[in-house]
């Protein structure tokens, strides 16, 4: 057998063993008739770019990028692991503590969804929205949500170089900064010049949970009847903190509902101990809300103790794990969503807000407008539920 007979059969077969692992997970179903039709495709593509392409092929070039893409075709949360990055995952290795304050999914290159507050993206005018097109000169075109999320943390000092595209503009902006450890507070609170509450979490990393109720309380103690939470631009944090927020809030009913392709769904229900927070509440959100605070979003919106102001959420409620490859590489792969009480999807979908409102354009470098909108209608939500 020649070399490139053996090179041809690694690249036909190796989408197989990809099916195969897939279909172990979700079920033991029919996989449809035009699987086998496509494969039969690409089998016929490999073969013409291996005998007819105008110069030699790099093999393992082609490889890489048609495992790439077809991780790339499932969601923005999942992914095709290098070996280097399945040995991170088995290992438990942790980030890096420095970071640039970013969280990022993929959108054609990187999208940019959460900026945490006070943090060197947020300070050098990153927004919500944007794209990252480079990263310290690598192009991100061929870069996961789950590999980009990893080159954007360092050790703190250590420099990085983005180049953000924003909106309509032809010219990209190169932004430089220095990783920093995250500083300041997740959570803070004050009160409106109406006498209201207000509650800005900047994260929902480990005790968030506990420093929202925290504020809450203190605002109550204050004088306060009711209180708005903005959730703008919060896309860090595991599910669980979200879900244990809510649990502050809501007395009775569904907090989060997690369905797999197939198999059992896990159901997590209010407990008797929760819902101590009785006050009304309305939550600001915006297409940065993600991942744990969205689900925090979900559940009080879906147990009508909250409404929701803003722009729709990000649609990033999942949850992923590691399929291993041969050759040690794998999978990043979504195995299951989290949906409303009513069967519908989060993932990929988000919450649509009760009072919709947009952010504002901003063009790059100049500072956003003084006047908040979404606030000022929060505040007006806020008073329709007190006299209802």
């Amino acid at each position: 057998m020649t070399s490139k007979s053996r090179w041809l059969i690694i690249l036909v077969s190796t989408p197989l063993v990809i099916l195969a692992a897939v279909g172990g997970l979700l079920a033991t179903q029919t996989v449809p008739q035009q699987s086998f039709k496509d494969l039969r495709v690409f089998d016929d593509v490999v073969s013409l770019v291996m005998s007819s392409y105008v110069e030699r092929v790099d093999v393992d070039k082609v490889m890489e990028g048609a495992m790439r893409g077809l991780a790339d075709g499932l969601d923005a949360s999942s992914a095709y692991l290098t070996p280097d990055e399945v040995k991170a995952v088995e290992a438990g290795t942790p980030l890096p503590p420095g970071d640039v304050g970013l969280v990022v999914s993929r959108q054609f290159y990187l999208r940019v969804v959460g900026v945490r507050d006070g943090s060197p993206a947020a300070r050098a005018g990153v927004r919500t929205g944007d794209f990252i097109r480079g990263i310290d000169g690598k192009p991100t075109r061929d870069v996961s949500a789950f590999a980009g999320n990893r080159l954007l943390h360092g050790a703190p000092g250590s420099k990085v170089e983005l180049v953000v595209l924003r909106g309509s503009a032809v010219e990209p902006h190169t932004v430089n900064l220095v990783r920093e450890a995250p500083k300041g507070p997740a959570v803070t609170g004050k009160r409106l010049p109406d006498g209201e509450g207000y509650v800005r979490v900047a994260s929902f990393a480990t005790g968030a949970a506990a420093a929202i109720r925290k504020e809450v309380d203190g605002l109550r103690q204050a004088g306060a009847t009711g209180a708005v939470i903005d959730l703008r631009g919060i896309a860090d944090g595991s599910p669980e903190e979200g879900i244990a927020a809510a649990r502050h809030f809501v007395k009775s009913g569904t907090l989060a509902t997690l369905v797999p392709r197939s198999g059992s769904k896990t159901v997590t229900a209010a407990a008797a101990s929760d819902g101590a927070v009785t006050m009304p509440i309305v939550l600001i959100v915006s297409n940065g809300t993600a991942n744990a605070a969205e689900l925090f979003a979900a559940a009080l919106s879906e147990n009508q103790r909250a409404d929701l102001v803003g722009e729709p959420t990000a649609g990033l409620a999942a949850a992923q794990h590691l399929l291993k490859l041969p050759e040690n590489r794998g999978l990043w792969m979504t195995y299951a969503r989290y949906v409303t009480n009513d069967g519908k999807p989060i993932h990929e979908h988000g919450l649509r807000p009760t009072v919709a409102v947009e952010e504002p354009t901003v063009v790059f470098g100049e500072a956003p407008p003084a006047s908040d909108d979404a606030l000022a209608k929060a505040i007006d939500r806020l008073k329709t539920k007190k006299t209802a």
